[in-house]
Formats: structure tokens, C-alpha cells, sequence
């Protein structure tokens, strides 16, 4: 292999950690904001963070980049963005408002966190492609994050603090947790009614554009609701047989 050959392989191996990199620098960028009281910005940050945490294994997948390096430092950008940085806009939203309890709530989403991505990472080879063990990090960093954000977008909310605390601490619960949360990676549009797939696109992508925060905090909720509901079931369904 030439040299301009491998020097044009090895820029094609850094292309998909950039936008790692841009991840975990929006992750930084958002507890700055936080700690600086601009806490919407901080929630934009945590949300661009997802779209290219999104993009990273996307383009890794689609140029045949993938690498142990990528899938390391991935896990570690996460640990910013989707750990540190809510946790922090938590913090300085409703986390102080507790003292030294908000502050350990927010430690422990981190380090549940950090949990979390260390049991995909070993079990990743073995689990199934449909379905995430625990809710996923980045999910459970978007639930906190909308919820913050309709928090503070609806003062009638302000005084329900304590439902928050405990909130964050059940999202903490179910990143380590066996319940299992559907991964939206492989669905088979073959099997799948694209009429109604396209009706409901539409109808959720309508409220979307028309209550922004309101209906991405429903969805997400929802999605997190799901899976708990779904363990319950069944859990219910092996008692009974």
C-alpha cells in the first residue's frame, strides 16, 4: 500500500472520532453554561451532543472505521456529555436547592452512568441488536434534560422539586437496571406498514413542530415509561405461569 494510501486510511479513521470530539466539547461547553445560569443554552449543548454522538458510529459503520480506539473514546465522551453535563444543569437548575442530597442525586447519575456504558462495553458482542439493557445514556440524558427544560418553561411547575430529585434518581435506577428498552437500530421496514409508519411520523413530527419542548418531553417520558411498564409485565406473566 502507498503512503498517500495509508495517510488518506488513516484520516478516514480520525473522521468519525471528530465528531466524538464535538460531542464531548459540547458537553464541557453545556456545564459552562450551566454553571454561568444559561441554562437553556446548556440544554441545546446536551442535545447537539446526541446528534453527533448519533453521527460518530453512523459514519464509522458507513466508511468501514470502526476501531477499539473510537468505541473507547465514544464511551468517554458520553461520560461528558450525557453524564457530567446533565448532571450539572440538574444541579444548578433543582439539584442545589437540596444541599449536600441534590449533589449526591447528581454524583450518582454519573457514576450509574459510567456503569452503565462499562456493561454495554463488555457486553456489547453478546446483546441483542433490538433492545438496550437499562435505558441508554444518552436516553436518560435527554428525559433530564427536557424535563429541566419544561421545568423551567412553566412556573406552575416551580415546587415540584422533590418529584425531580426522586426522578433523577429513578432514570440513575434504570441505566443499571435489566429492563430492557427497545434500541430503534434495526427495524424492518419490510415487515413494518409504511402507511401507517408514515401517518404517525407525520402526526408526531406536526406536534413537534408545534409544541417543540412539550411533545419531546411526552415522547421521551413516554419511552422511559415503556420499558418500566414492559418489565413489569412481564415479570407479572412468569409469576403467573
Amino acid at each position: 500500500m502507498s503512503s498517500s494510501s495509508e495517510g488518506k486510511l488513516q484520516l478516514m479513521y480520525i473522521f468519525p472520532n471528530l465528531f466524538t470530539a464535538a460531542s464531548a466539547f459540547l458537553g464541557v461547553i453545556g456545564i459552562i453554561a450551566s454553571a454561568n445560569g444559561q441554562f437553556e443554552k446548556a440544554a441545546i449543548y446536551i442535545l447537539l451532543s446526541l446528534v453527533f454522538d448519533g453521527l460518530d458510529g453512523r459514519v464509522a459503520r458507513l466508511t468501514n472505521t470502526t476501531s477499539k480506539f473510537g468505541a473507547e473514546f465514544d464511551s468517554l465522551a458520553d461520560i461528558v456529555a450525557f453524564g457530567a453535563s446533565p448532571a450539572m444543569l440538574f444541579y444548578f437548575t433543582v439539584g442545589h436547592k437540596f444541599g449536600k442530597l441534590g449533589a449526591l442525586f447528581c454524583a450518582m447519575y454519573v457514576v450509574f452512568g459510567a456503569i452503565r456504558l462499562a456493561r454495554f462495553n463488555v457486553m456489547s458482542t453478546n446483546s441483542e441488536p433490538s433492545v438496550f439493557i437499562g435505558i441508554p445514556i444518552p436516553g436518560a440524558a435527554v428525559v433530564l434534560t427536557m424535563w429541566i427544560l419544561t421545568y423551567l418553561n412553566y412556573d406552575f411547575l416551580h415546587g415540584i422539586e422533590i418529584g425531580m430529585l426522586l426522578g433523577l434518581g429513578l432514570i440513575s435506577f434504570l441505566m443499571v437496571s435489566n429492563i430492557r428498552y427497545p434500541s430503534f437500530k434495526k427495524i424492518d421496514l419490510k415487515k413494518a406498514n409504511i402507511k401507517k409508519v408514515l401517518i404517525g411520523l407525520i402526526i408526531i413530527f406536526s406536534f413537534l413542530y408545534l409544541y417543540p419542548i412539550e411533545s419531546t418531553t411526552f415522547l421521551f417520558t413516554l419511552y422511559l415509561l415503556y420499558g418500566m411498564i414492559r418489565g413489569c409485565y412481564t415479570i407479572f406473566l412468569k409469576k403467573k405461569n
